[in-house]
């Protein structure tokens, strides 16, 4: 065992508490944090909020070679110690605050060896809150492609701190860090840097001398330890961004590579949709009828499994491969450093419409879920711009939604489904950016626009082990929060149509038709309002009911209403969705298939969006976002519905 894992089980790195050492992680965003936190933690980290705040720090528990576990935190990113944003605010605080248990024990610094200078100036600011810090160098391959190279002897000399190397992608220095992590919790401290940076917040005119003062220091200790071999010249990736992030090629090909993202999502999963949906109505549902039948199980527990928790969790269940696919596309374009430049060129638009520059960031989230995204709203300096942005977060298309655009796109309009779902994204995008534009000229007059800084990494061949670990962690995350959410609307929506109203047929529980159940009755008084857009039917409206509570339930409540005929014979999904918007549309129901999906995406997104937004923005700017979002939806399934019906 070497001294440093010596030392560091003897317990010197040890809390009093006995508890284990913190270690957190600073960086800039995209030098590689949060990617050297996973390969560290072995991608099991855990986020959440960091206790009495609302920003989110995720957590995880490092076991270095030695074996002396460390609990790893990965702090927000930050280019400076100077707060801009609730986020930074935050690293701030556990850094500068008064020591205790919430104050990390040591500090490790990312630091982007191809753009050594701007990590320097964080380190140098890190060094001064006196907490001992580590240096993890990444992108050495990066500046090595650059004939650029950093002596990380020198550098740990002339900062007084271990540096260590790291190609986190690739799992190289990791072994290397735990040691010096390990040696510098034992020794509790480190030797300050032979050449100091002065200290102090960077208010008025003597903190702009002070940071003047660290970009110089950072230069002088730059000229020390880096050796240019060559001359700059242009790399591959330099000259791909020259047309990738260009005003002119950027956003249609930015567009094109969403269109194949889609269409490619609704392609390769449909046969495998098929054959699980197959495999839920026929095998499956077989086998639990047979099974309650043996055991002479009533009639409402047999309506409840096979009509209710089979039919709405297994038509959610047969999703999954769609998410797989998808998450899996989306993981290989950012790996591959292809959405950091979508950023850029989407964030050119954003801000000639006025809106700030880093709003694009949580827009970006919320293609995933809505609520990290209204979370993510904290990177905006002004609560005005964060309001503003929490409004229109609702409209970008979460991944829930994707679930129905792809059932309603797939059944009615066959192989044009994947254009048809990327329209849904590109519609939402529209939705943002006008809907953004409304608040602006109405509620939002006196804000400004505010660039976009975001540092580009360079591209690189996807790795299959980040690929693999980022779709099984959010497809995780997608069931986790959908499963609980559809087994209680499932349930919900059972209970509400086993319950009959008034002189029904069959009027035992769970014998009525769901049409003469007070779901059916509740949908019945609400179908009337989608008339105009062409999908007045109750099936509808009751999946649009319980679509309000999660976007989930939508097809999982679709499923239910067409559970059973009155025989007890299964429905077929599809048949029976086309036969109810070709009657309730007049005739028309590819315009009425539209603006249901129009009408999916603009509405509401879910109950937990709202609780976030109640969180973030305030109960009375989320009453009135609720109540936009309901107007939207209504008079663009119209319009799209009056519209398309003199087409179809």
């Amino acid at each position: 065992m070497s001294r440093a894992c010596a030392a560091a089980d003897r317990g010197p790195g040890r809390r009093r508490d006995g508890a284990a050492p913190v270690v957190a992680l600073v960086g800039a965003p995209n030098v590689g944090k949060s990617t050297l936190f996973n390969a560290l933690t072995g991608a099991r980290g855990r986020v959440g909020n960091w206790p009495g705040t609302t920003v989110h720090v995720a957590r995880g528990t490092w076991r270095p070679d030695c074996g002396a576990e460390i609990e790893l935190l990965d702090l927000p990113g930050t280019r400076s110690l100077v707060p801009r944003s609730p986020d930074e605010a935050l690293t701030r605080s556990l850094l500068l605050g008064p020591g205790g248990t919430d104050r990390p024990d040591l500090v490790v610094v990312t630091a982007d060896a191809a753009n050594l200078a701007g990590s320097l100036c964080l380190i140098a600011e890190v060094l001064g809150t006196g907490v001992p810090c580590a240096v993890a160098l990444t992108m050495t391959d990066v500046a090595g492609a650059r004939g650029t190279e950093i002596d990380a002897g020198a550098l740990a000399a002339l900062l007084g701190v271990p540096v260590v190397p790291v190609l986190p992608r690739r799992r190289r220095g990791l072994a290397e860090l735990g040691e010096a992590v390990g040696r510098a919790l034992a020794d509790g401290g480190a030797r300050p840097p032979q050449d100091r940076t002065p200290e102090g917040d960077d208010d008025g005119e003597a903190g702009i001398a002070r940071a003047e003062a660290r970009y110089a220091w950072a230069h002088r200790v730059l000229a020390q330890v880096r050796t240019q071999k060559d001359a700059f010249r242009p790399t591959l990736s330099d000259r791909a961004d020259r047309v990738l992030t260009s005003g002119r090629f950027g956003g249609p090909l930015f567009l094109a590579v969403m269109w194949l993202v889609f269409t490619a999502t609704t392609t390769v999963a449909k046969p495998l949709q098929d054959g699980l949906a197959a495999l839920f109505d026929g095998p499956v549902t077989g086998a639990s009828s047979a099974v309650l039948d043996a055991v002479h199980a009533p009639a409402w527990l047999s309506g409840l499994v096979v009509d209710g928790l089979i039919a709405g969790v297994g038509q959610l269940l047969s999703f999954v491969p769609l998410m797989v696919v998808m998450f899996v596309l989306m993981a290989v374009l950012e790996d591959s450093g292809y959405m950091a430049r979508a950023a850029f060129v989407v964030d050119r638009l954003m801000r000639c419409l006025g809106l700030p520059g880093r709003a694009f960031l949580p827009v970006i989230v919320g293609f995933g879920c809505n609520v990290p995204a209204l979370s993510a709203v904290r990177v905006l300096a002004d609560r005005r711009q964060r309001m503003l942005v929490g409004m229109i977060i609702p409209y970008v298309s979460c991944s829930a939604r994707l679930t129905v655009y792809v059932l309603l796109a797939s059944m009615f309009f066959g192989s044009a489904a994947g254009t048809v779902v990327f329209a849904m994204y590109v519609l939402s995008v529209l939705l943002v950016i006008g809907v953004g534009m409304l608040l602006r000229r109405t509620l939002f007059r006196e804000l400004r626009g505010e660039a976009l800084v975001l540092e580009l990494p360079p591209y690189r061949l996807p790795a299959v082990r980040v690929v693999g670990a980022q779709t099984w962690q959010r497809l995780v995350a997608f069931l986790r929060t959908a499963g609980g959410v559809v087994v209680a609307a499932v349930t919900a929506v059972w209970l509400c149509a086993a319950v009959p109203l008034g002189a029904a047929p069959g009027t035992g529980f769970g014998a009525a038709p769901v049409e003469h159940s007070v779901l059916g009755a509740a949908s019945r008084a609400a179908a009337p309002v989608f008339a105009p857009a062409g999908f007045g039917d109750w099936h509808a409206a009751a999946a649009l009911g319980t679509g309000f509570v999660a976007k989930e339930a939508v097809v999982s409540t679709l499923a239910q209403t067409y559970g059973a005929d009155d025989a007890g014979r299964r429905r077929e999904l599809s048949a029976e969705l086309h036969a109810t918007f070709d009657r309730a549309s007049g005739g028309h129901p590819l315009p009425a298939v539209l603006a249901f999906l129009v009408f999916v995406l603009a509405y509401t997104p879910c109950m937990t969006t709202i609780a976030a937004q109640w969180q973030e923005i305030g109960r009375r700017m989320t009453l009135l976002a609720t109540g936009l979002q309901l107007a939207v939806a209504w008079l663009l399934a119209v319009a799209v519905f009056r519209i398309g019906s003199l087409w179809w």
